[in-house]
């Protein structure tokens, strides 16, 4: 962090112009440009422009006279009018072109956000020391303690003209802790231990800013970079900053490690608040307890908690988050919070956060908006500053303090909480102007580059996934994107954005308009296969037939798409299997074990959905007269022996368990060899094992012939028609089968199966 006596980098050179010492061409032709852009028109001698335009008119024929061949490096200049300067950066296209070729005619877009991110990071390295310190601000911003028991309270409020630290401390007394003001608008106050030892401001005890400002009116706020707030509904909505600081007694202590970075993602979307099957909201503590040990039995390897960051308003599902460095209130406490991710460190269990960034509550007296008195200090003013659906506030990433505030957040939940990655929400807002509002999108390359991209929200994701892959490598980030935007799983330093995956989101919408517009005879089988491999060349992606937004009130879960009412009379073992439920198991596996072999790099799933949950999931809100009957998870239905919904469970858990044995989310895509629209079949390997899926409603098929590349012995490790998966048997497991020497279906060999209507299998060799 630069200290607060520097020049401002904000200003730096704009506030600075240095002559070039000469005009020939020995001299630096970035820092020619830099002097002759930056300087008022009537400024620069006609003779600069002159040399200027002669200079790049040279340049441009000396590199349209180079072969394809021989210009590796293309020198790209950039200037940024807010950062005040101009600077040659060397951009080699050649990695991007060997990933898409069609990119070539948007080069130049490529490389100049690729410049905008390498001049705020040398920015950040020359101002502020780099990463490591700049992503530290919590450690400057908001109340800090030291080893004496002095509190340090900074918050950044340029408008305001005085402001005051007031609290149970001080009885809430608006003129005993005035704060000091700097040049940058940084307010400051340092209290003093009571002894040594002893802050003068307890723990646990509720604090605020008071400020004035220049119209003379008193405002107060929730400190910005407060730790913990707390909610009393019986009082008010509005939410209490608490001044976090437990005794070291009572500081919870990591105990294990972080297990090492999955090979394939398999990840389980979780919310703690309803992961209980009361009518209440659901605690850290009881999560630890309960739902850990279910996620390790099912097989997945990373867990995505939601609704983490604070947020006023329950029923938002944490996506309109008003105070970004406090864990919610609502589940129990922060070191609650960190045995949750240190138990699950333990069983071996990845923990990713999902972190909102996109845009912010709107929230006045407990949230940032017109923090000190302005609608322009985190966020962008005006229409540009608000999200039209969201009703929220939309964060200015061209701000110095902004990109701290950010950077840090994301700093603060890997250190202090431990998490081990993000999954990103809301991507497509932050990375174009109409913010996806209204917008479809074709797939055609010029929608990606060009005046409806927003190049700072774009660069913001670049130093977010820069930043936090460069201190710490083991990091997992996921974007949430329904543009396709070329790149964005691409690594920073070629020109990409920098995830390690992006969410195929096209997958569970074309599950939800097959389910609901087609009959079984209708699926058009070659659509399903083209959906779930199409993704981008070298850029990972998760795959997942449903996620939260499926189970939300006003939509259906597959399980109830397929299965609806009769979901509340014929699931127990004791009623009739009625074709309705006998067709619904079936194919709510064979839909998860299609989307689990042949979607991606990684798969997802939303708690609950792994064995049909029924019903919706609605929030208390007024209007279901704020009641929690469908904000909870009923696992209890799984435990019960007697219903169906077991079937779907140690399904989705063999399934889990059977990928882990043979590794297809981390090997190449697959090979599809057959996807027949009449027998309603689709056969493809990966990994080493052949899948076979029979979608037909009525047609089972003895010794059907698939072909296969590998040579061998294969037997049956999966099959979706065992018993204890709700199936009918119909697959004998013990029987060989063996590869003929002849190609069928573009492979090398083939080999006979038996496939029963609505039914899958993998077979593996031994």
């Amino acid at each position: 962090m630069y200290a607060f006596g520097d020049v401002d980098p904000r200003r730096a050179s704009s506030d600075v112009q240095t002559q070039p010492s000469s005009l020939g061409f020995s001299t630096d032709l970035a820092q020619f440009i830099n002097y002759v852009l930056t300087q008022p028109e009537s400024a620069v001698p006609s003779q600069y422009l002159l040399t200027l335009t002669l200079t790049l008119f040279a340049s441009l024929v000396f590199l349209a006279s180079l072969s394809p061949s021989g210009l590796k490096h293309t020198l790209y200049f950039k200037f940024n009018p807010s950062m005040g300067n101009t600077e040659a950066s060397s951009f080699d296209p050649q990695p991007v072109l060997d990933r898409d070729p069609w990119l070539e005619p948007f080069l130049p877009s490529i490389a100049h956000r690729h410049g905008r991110f390498q001049q705020w990071k040398n920015t950040i390295t020359e101002y502020e020391g780099g990463y490591d310190k700049f992503s530290k601000g919590y450690e400057r911003f908001g109340l800090n303690v030291d080893e004496n028991g002095d509190i340090t309270y900074r918050e950044w409020a340029p408008n305001a003209k005085e402001a005051v630290l007031i609290g149970d401390f001080n009885d809430w007394n608006r003129a005993s802790h005035p704060m000091k003001k700097n040049e940058f608008g940084v307010w400051e106050i340092k209290i003093s231990a009571k002894a040594p030892g002893q802050p003068a401001i307890p723990h646990d005890s509720k604090i605020k800013i008071s400020m004035v400002i220049p119209s003379g009116e008193r405002i107060e706020r929730l400190p910005a970079w407060i730790k913990r707030v707390t909610q009393d509904l019986s009082v008010s909505p509005v939410y209490d900053a608490r001044f976090w600081n437990p005794p070291a007694s009572e500081k919870y202590v990591f105990k294990n490690k972080h297990p090492a970075k999955p090979e394939a993602a398999k990840i389980y979307e979780a919310h703690v608040g309803i992961s209980t099957p009361e009518g209440r909201i659901g605690t850290y503590k009881e999560f630890t307890q309960n739902m850990l040990p279910r996620i390790k039995y099912l097989g997945y390897n990373t867990i995505q908690l939601m609704a983490v960051m604070e947020h006023a308003y329950y029923a938002s599902f944490g996506y309109q988050v008003t105070s970004f460095f406090a864990a919610s209130s609502r589940y129990g406490t922060p070191e609650e919070l960190k045995e949750l991710i240190d138990t699950a460190h333990g069983m071996g269990l990845t923990i990713l956060l999902d972190v909102i960034h996109s845009h912010a509550c709107k929230n006045v007296l407990d949230g940032l908006n017109n923090f000190d008195g302005t609608d322009h200090l985190y966020f962008h003013e005006g229409g540009k500053g608000r999200h039209e659906l969201w009703d929220s506030r939309l964060f200015n990433y061209g701000h110095h303090e902004v990109l701290r505030f950010l950077l840090s957040n994301l700093r603060f939940y890997l250190e202090e909480y431990q998490f081990d990655g993000f999954r990103f929400d809301g991507v497509t807002s932050m990375m174009y102007n109409h913010h996806g509002i209204g917008t479809g999108f074709s797939g055609d390359y010029h929608e990606y580059f060009g005046g409806s991209v927003d190049e700072e929200g774009i660069v913001y994701l670049m130093l977010a996934n820069d930043m936090v892959h460069e201190l710490y490598p083991e990091v997992v980030t996921i974007a949430e994107d329904v543009s396709g935007m070329p790149l964005l799983g691409a690594p920073v330093k070629i020109g990409g954005v920098g995830f390690d995956y992006r969410l195929s989101m096209a997958i569970p919408d074309m599950w939800i308009k097959i389910l609901k517009h087609k009959k079984d005879d209708e699926w058009d089988i070659a659509n399903i296969v083209h959906t779930l491999v199409n993704r981008r060349h070298l850029e990972k992606s998760i795959a997942y037939a449903e996620s939260h937004d499926q189970a939300l009130v006003g939509d259906k879960t597959l399980a109830f798409w397929l299965m609806d009412k009769e979901m509340y009379t014929n699931m127990s073992n004791m009623t009739e299997l009625t074709p309705v439920i006998d067709r619904g198991i079936a194919l709510h596996k064979m839909i998860r074990l299609l989307v689990h072999s042949l979607g991606g790099e990684g798969y997802l799933n939303f708690e609950g959905n792994e064995f049909g949950h029924p019903e919706w999931l609605d929030f208390p809100r007024a209007g279901n007269n704020n009641s929690f009957h469908y904000a909870r998870r009923q696992f209890n239905l799984v435990d019960d022996d007697l219903l169906r919904y077991k079937y779907l469970y140690h399904f989705d858990a063999a399934m889990n368990s059977t990928e882990s044995k043979y590794g297809w989310l981390s090997a190449p895509q697959a090979y599809v060899s057959l996807k027949h629209e009449g027998d309603k079949v689709i056969v493809f390997e990966r990994a080493g094992c052949l899948f076979i899926f029979n979608f037909h409603p009525t047609q089972s098929f003895a010794d059907y012939r698939v072909g296969v590349d590998l040579a061998g012995e294969y037997s049956v490790v999966l099959s979706s028609d065992e018993k204890r998966f709700g199936g009918h048997d119909r697959i004998d497991m013990s029987v060989k089968h063996f590869t003929t020497p002849m190609a069928w279906n573009n492979r090398k060999n083939w080999l006979h199966v038996y496939i029963p209507c609505r039914t899958c299998m993998v077979l593996a060799t031994h």
